[in-house]
């Protein structure tokens, strides 16, 4: 099946059902397969919430404030982009849960060019960011566009070295939110000459929460990641994340003595490829396929519909803790249908009671 092309009616019911509370990407997923389209899927919500315990309905976008989110976009120049349509970057819509839109704002074409992320330490030493930058400026020469997330220290090394040859940073807050302040000056360099992107709303501010979400679209949206992180950083949760999505991982190497390179040793030890260069990345990188296939394609609606029954609800919630369990755990526990298992949890996250996660994945909310 070849992607769609989705109507302004459409695109603003995807954006409300994206918006809308207790629906994360593996949810707006499985409504999408079940109703077909974002519209029958809003007109479902208070009933499959009732079904999961919850005496209301989830809080849905109005269409009047949908409208304002994507007048507020374009205003800044930005682009609205869904997972269903072809210029929604590949490699991202072939990750497990891709998310269900972004914003682009400056040159979204850069999104569909072969990208490398270049992550790490906010706090690094005037040597990491150095050699962040000349690895930026080789790679993008050599036809790579560099993607970070615009923080501090490497983030920032590696945007300002990749400006001329196409540069992408990936916000937590909206695509409008500068942060850190200082880097004010970046950002508008990098709106104009490379790529803005986010999947939170127009004008939302980041918080601490948003970092990881953040970090899982830069690795998704590259062929690899290089790292030069300390053990506690964002950056070896994006290292992480890369690695659960089958992207490659780099890690720069650097003196057992600093802090600030300990979780870059740790990689190495787990498998990662040593990156002391542009060479090592693109003997590597050239070497991959560039997501020439589209990501996921469109798929229509479920003619099934399952009601599970409260008795097998009941005993889904029961099975949940803190501790993620696989849907096919469920399945082998209950003796249930994937489909009944599937419907019962998407009940349950609607009623806030579940969180369904990325590879098949489910923790108590």
């Amino acid at each position: 099946m070849t992607r769609i092309a989705l109507s302004p009616e459409a695109r603003r019911d995807w954006l409300r059902l994206a918006r809308t509370e207790n629906v994360g990407a593996v949810t707006f997923e499985h409504l999408i397969r079940q109703y077909g389209d974002a519209a029958k899927a809003i007109e479902a919500l208070p009933e499959l919430a009732r079904r999961g315990g919850r005496a209301s309905a989830p809080k849905t976008p109005t269409i009047a404030e949908a409208d304002r989110e994507i007048a507020a976009g374009q205003a800044l120049g930005a682009t609205l982009l869904t997972n269903r349509e072809s210029a929604f970057p590949r490699p991202l819509a072939a990750i497990d849960g891709p998310p269900p839109l972004i914003w682009a704002r400056g040159d979204p074409a850069l999104l569909s060019r072969p990208c490398v992320a270049i992550v790490g330490a906010r706090n690094a030493s005037a040597a990491g960011q150095r050699f962040a930058a000349t690895l930026a400026g080789a790679l993008g020469k050599a036809g790579y566009v560099i993607i970070s997330g615009l923080a501090r220290g490497i983030d920032g090394a590696a945007h300002e070295a990749s400006l001329a040859t196409g540069t992408v940073a990936v916000l937590g807050g909206g695509v409008d939110d500068v942060y850190p302040p200082e880097h004010a000056e970046l950002y508008r360099r990098i709106a104009d000459k490379g790529c803005m992107v986010s999947e939170s709303p127009v004008g939302y501010r980041a918080q601490a929460r948003d970092f990881p979400r953040r970090n899982r679209l830069i690795s998704g949206l590259t062929l690899g990641v290089v790292v030069e992180a300390e053990m506690r950083s964002g950056s070896l949760i994006t290292a992480r994340l890369a690695g659960e999505q089958g992207r490659e991982v780099f890690a720069v190497p650097g003196s057992p003595l600093d802090p600030r390179t300990a979780g870059c040793l740790e990689l190495l030890r787990q498998g990662a490829t040593l990156c002391a260069g542009a060479d090592d990345v693109l003997r590597v990188l050239d070497t991959l396929p560039r997501f020439e296939e589209p990501g996921r394609d469109w798929e229509p609606a479920d003619p099934v519909r399952p009601e599970p029954d409260d008795k097998l609800r009941r005993k889904v919630a029961e099975l949940l803790s803190s501790a993620p369990v696989s849907r096919d755990e469920l399945v082998r526990i209950t003796g249930a249908a994937p489909a009944e298992i599937g419907a019962a949890l998407v009940e349950l996250a609607l009623a806030g009671k579940a969180e369904l996660l990325a590879g098949g994945m489910v923790v108590l909310a």
